[in-house]
Parts: C-alpha cells; structure tokens; sequence
C-alpha cells in the first residue's frame, strides 16, 4: 500500500509539474510584437500624455516598443524591418523626403502596419499628398470647434465596433477628406449650427484599410488624452492596434 501511494503521489507531482510548466510556456511565449511609438509635433494634441498612456498598455501586452520622438526613426534600416506596427501621433510639423520614404516604404512594400488617431496621423505633414493617400483622409476642419456631437457605430460585426452603441463626445468633431476605399466602421453627422452648408454630412470618425501590403487603422477622436476616458473610444483605439497587429 504504502508503495502504491508513493507512485500515485509521484504520478501527481509529474502531472501537476508538466500542467503548470505547461500554462508558464504558452504565457511566455505569447507572440511579442515590434512597435515603434513616434511622438511629437504639435502639443496641444498631448502626444508625451499618449505616450504614458499607450506604451505602458502594449508593454502589459507584452509588446517590445520602441519610443522616439523623431520622425529620423524612420530612416532607421535595420528598425523598419523589424517592425510590426507603426504608432504615430505626430500633428501639423513636416517630414523629409527620406523620412517619407522610409515610412511609406515600410507600410507599403514590406506590411508593416500603421495606426494612430486624430491629428497625430490624420493631420500631419500637410504638404505630403502621399502619405495622405497611406492614411486615408486629411483633417480640413473642426467647425465650432470644442462641440457635444454623437458617434454613430454602423458597422456591428467588426471586432474593432462589435458590441458598441452609439455615443457622446465633447471634442473636436472632425470635417475630413477621406479616401472611398476605407472600411468604414463609425459616423458622425454634421448640422448647420456652426457651418449651415454642411447640414446633414456624414463623416467618417473610424476606419481600416490597406496601403500596398500594410494595413492602416484610424480614427479621428483623441484631440486631447481624456477623450479615451470615454470607454467607447478607448475601446476602440485598443481594438483598432490589435487588428493592425494581427497578420
């Protein structure tokens, strides 16, 4: 008896050290991704606030980020082709040519994808026709500026908006030009309170879309870092990074 139990016990012991040898390997050997977080620009978009808020949530993640505030990151070689994602908030300011280059030809020829919100990807390098073409849309104005207005969430089925109802911000309500080939996943609707010709617009607030072989993710909120206290919105970007590091 007394050896029939010590070989049940030792049976356990093994059993109960492969299961939790077994539960250690696959949480440590979560796929890591490659992101660069690029911030800067303009500060009255808060880019170091969205750095502390971003970066320490994808390394909870367990992501590998690197963190620069200079768009010369993107004349790094060996940097870019490593990469999986792309994070830039980086509104107004200008990008050299050889910056470009680099971050067009990493998005379009070698996938790595690309995603940011409001201003800091929506409204940077205004005079690069380009780079707006890899985003999707180009900010041209914010009629009232501050304003209450409602975002609409049309597409339902989408992981990024699935579960999500439609709801209120108090932000800038962003007038875009935007590109026919995004897939749209949520509206706003202008009204004539502020500028009467655009009464009954439908805007783009969220979409994804492809560059070449790279995927991009946008959406228009976040003028400030509380604007994702609004758990709709904060969903949404987390999501929106998520589908762009999924291959």
């Amino acid at each position: 008896m007394k050896l029939i139990f010590q070989v049940k016990t030792l049976l356990f012991s093994m059993i109960f050290f492969f299961f939790m040898n077994s539960i250690i390997y696959t949480e440590n050997n979560k796929e890591s991704k490659k992101i660069l977080f690029v911030y800067g620009g303009w500060e009255g978009h808060e880019p170091e606030k969205m750095r502390d808020l971003i970066v320490p949530w994808l390394e909870s993640e367990g992501h590998s980020v690197t963190v620069s505030p200079s768009l010369d990151s993107y004349l790094d070689k060996k940097l870019m082709k490593k990469l999986d994602l792309i994070l830039q908030i980086y509104t107004m300011s200008e990008i050299t040519e050889d910056q470009e280059k680099g971050l067009l030809k990493a998005v379009r020829d070698r996938g790595v994808s690309l995603a940011g919100w409001h201003g800091g990807l929506g409204d940077a390098f205004r005079q690069n026709v380009e780079y707006q073409f890899m985003v999707g849309g180009q900010w041209v104005s914010h009629p009232g500026g501050i304003i209450d207005y409602t975002v609409n969430i049309i597409d339902h089925d989408d992981p990024i908006t699935k579960g999500l109802k439609d709801f209120k911000v108090k932000s800038e309500q962003y007038y875009m030009h935007v590109d026919p080939i995004n897939e749209v996943l949520a509206t706003t609707t202008f009204n004539d309170k502020h500028a009467y010709w655009i009464d009954g617009v439908t805007m783009p607030v969220v979409w994804k879309k492809k560059y070449g072989k790279g995927k991009v993710f946008y959406t228009s909120l976040g003028h400030t870092r509380d604007v994702f206290d609004i758990p709709e919105a904060w969903t949404i970007l987390q999501r929106g990074i998520k589908w762009a590091l999924e291959k």
